[in-house]
């Protein structure tokens, strides 16, 4: 009698698996900052929707969305939430992640002309290049900025993001190698015997 309730105990846990799991992936989808325009003032906020409430009535039938942050609170604090409908009719759901992810894609680095490609969820992020030559981080950039910032920065990839932001914080421990390169159009350096 007591294996049958501990087979079925097993069972029932078992049994929510992949509810679980459905909720987790729901989660993922709902969770981050997201650029939505305000209805009411026609200028980009960031936002954030309650992505556990969403994950769970996800999970079951279609989600209920509503914000748990926005960069017009506590002031607009009782608005109508209209800009859900932004992020209900935008494939990436408006996500910050998806839209740099997106905009790399295609890119060149403005430093050393590599492709920057894809970028993947644990890849090395790649940086941008501000009209004043300095490097910034995805981290620095406020989300209801990121129209601005992506019109007016040039994507960089990552080692040259590394290497410039390290020579921008540590200007006194770079060296520059004093040495001219030979150009390859003077001759130097080639072999002439006959």
């Amino acid at each position: 009698m007591g294996t049958l309730f501990l087979v079925i105990g097993i069972v029932f846990v078992l049994s929510f698996i992949p509810i679980a799991y459905a909720i987790a992936r729901k989660y993922r989808l709902f969770r981050g900052p997201r650029v939505v325009t305000c209805p009411e003032t026609a200028t980009a906020v960031a936002v954030e929707l309650k992505a556990g409430k969403a994950a769970f009535t996800g999970a079951f039938d279609e989600p209920t969305l509503r914000l748990s942050s926005c960069s017009r609170w506590p002031e607009r604090q009782d608005c109508g939430q209209e800009c859900i409908a932004q992020i209900e009719n935008a494939p990436d759901g408006c996500l910050v992640r998806e839209r740099l992810a997106a905009w790399y894609v295609d890119a060149r680095c403005a430093i050393c002309g590599r492709a920057i490609g894809q970028i993947r969820a644990f890849d090395r992020k790649p940086g941008l290049l501000a009209p004043d030559l300095k490097t910034i981080d995805w981290s620095e950039i406020k989300p209801e900025e990121l129209p601005a910032v992506l019109a007016t920065h040039k994507p960089i990839c990552w080692n040259c993001h590394l290497a410039e932001s390290f020579l921008s914080r540590y200007p006194d421990r770079v060296v520059k190698d004093p040495r001219q390169p030979a150009s390859r159009d003077s001759g130097s350096g080639t072999n002439t015997a006959s």
